[in-house]
């Protein structure tokens, strides 16, 4: 689906504040009301705009600590990522899971509350995960960029 100019408006407006009535997103995309909720519907329905979802803030919930796992699967098991991404899945301190080609397998983004917390994650459920050759955990220190939006 091809998008125009008015189109590229409504979804910076969105982008900044998706919580916009649709009265307020036309005025700022300078379209009419009826030609906002149109042109947002047929978006939705081309898969431009995906469902809204709440992103939590989970440090303001009190977890302190994210580390991100590398993980190099055995592949000599034929359902060694399956296994590893269905056991990986029913971890909660588990916040991302992605998956690539080259050097690493599987990238794992775990929050705890504190370093005490982790460790315990860490040698019960991380640990406890199937097909695993090799681990490298990375601790985030901070956070410079992180966002969804696209330079429209």
């Amino acid at each position: 689906m091809l998008i125009d100019d008015a189109d590229r408006r409504i979804l910076r407006h969105l982008l900044a504040d998706s919580d916009l009535a649709n009265a307020d997103l036309a005025a700022r995309a300078g379209v009419t009301p009826a030609t906002c909720w149109r042109r947002v519907e047929r978006m939705r329905a081309a898969g431009i705009i995906a469902v809204p979802v709440a992103v939590i803030n989970w440090r303001a919930l009190g977890y302190e600590v994210e580390v991100s796992l590398r993980f190099n699967l055995d592949k000599t098991e034929p359902r060694a990522f399956d296994e590893f991404l269905a056991a990986a899945r029913d971890v909660p301190e588990v916040i991302a899971i992605e998956t690539f080609l080259g050097r690493v397998d599987v990238r794992l983004n775990v929050i705890a509350r504190d370093m005490a917390q982790y460790q315990q994650i860490y040698r019960t459920r991380i640990l406890t995960l199937p097909h695993i050759a090799d681990i490298e955990a990375l601790m985030l220190i901070a956070t410079i960029k992180d966002e969804s939006a696209l330079p429209l």
